[in-house]
């Protein structure tokens, strides 16, 4: 590796809006980071996510005007 051309790598705390805190490395140059969700929060980690059932537009098309004959 070349001297003098790569970030600081140090560990920084970082605090969720849910209250918790962990460490991670990064190369931010930052004492601390506030994040938005963690895995503490994240409806995907937490399993209260949502399914979402939207179809495509076929699906759509084929739900709203059904399958015509042409006879």
């Amino acid at each position: 590796m070349k001297k003098d051309i790569h970030p600081n790598y140090a560990a920084v705390a970082a605090t969720c809006t849910c209250g918790n805190t962990f460490t991670i490395n990064s190369t931010l140059g930052q004492a601390t980071i506030d994040l938005d969700v963690c895995s503490n929060c994240h409806p995907f980690y937490t399993g209260k996510q949502k399914q979402a059932a939207t179809g495509g537009r076929v699906e759509r098309f084929s739900k709203r005007f059904g399958s015509r004959s042409t006879k």
